[in-house]
């Protein structure tokens, strides 16, 4: 490839916003959202079902056919039944502190979570942008959910409704 070339898409990559793709590295959500989201599709948490952490202990992809509103994101289902529990009980099936890395806020700063990484505790949600910040959250949850008590509110008022 001639530098030049590079250059150039590399600039247009970075009027266009994709900074991140351009060069290969993992692209962050953007922490201005109360509830994480995509930001094209207003999907929570990458579409996947919040209930089915809980049911079938697992990330379980939900789909386009069992969706619904709340909190002004679109959640995924893989059945009515998990719908129809979110929906009745959505204080226990949505992820704590929408779905923004617990581990992450005990250190004042909202990261957006990957689903894939959870942790279920005192049947709560908590979803983790990394599996080490799982890991550690999980050996010491205490500690963690003392310090984000600390520094949630605030974080959270920077954060849109």
């Amino acid at each position: 490839m001639r530098p030049g070339i590079a250059l150039i898409g590399l600039l247009a990559c970075m009027l266009a916003g994709f900074w991140t793709a351009c060069l290969g590295l993992p692209a962050q959500a953007a922490t201005t959202e109360r509830i994480v989201v995509n930001r094209f599709s207003g999907v929570a948490i990458e579409g996947f079902d919040p209930v089915a952490y809980f049911v079938d202990g697992t990330a379980v992809q939900g789909t386009a056919e069992f969706e619904a509103s709340l909190w002004g994101a679109v959640w995924r289902f893989r059945n009515e039944g998990n719908r129809a529990s979110f929906l009745a009980h959505p204080e226990i099936y949505g992820p704590q502190f929408g779905g923004y890395d617990p581990a992450d806020i005990a250190r004042g700063v909202a990261i957006a979570a990957n689903p894939r990484f959870f942790v279920i505790l005192a049947q709560r949600l908590y979803l983790f942008s990394r599996e080490t910040n799982r890991d550690a959250f999980a050996a010491d949850p205490e500690r963690f959910l003392d310090e984000v008590g600390k520094r949630w509110p605030a974080l959270q008022e920077q954060l849109s409704q």
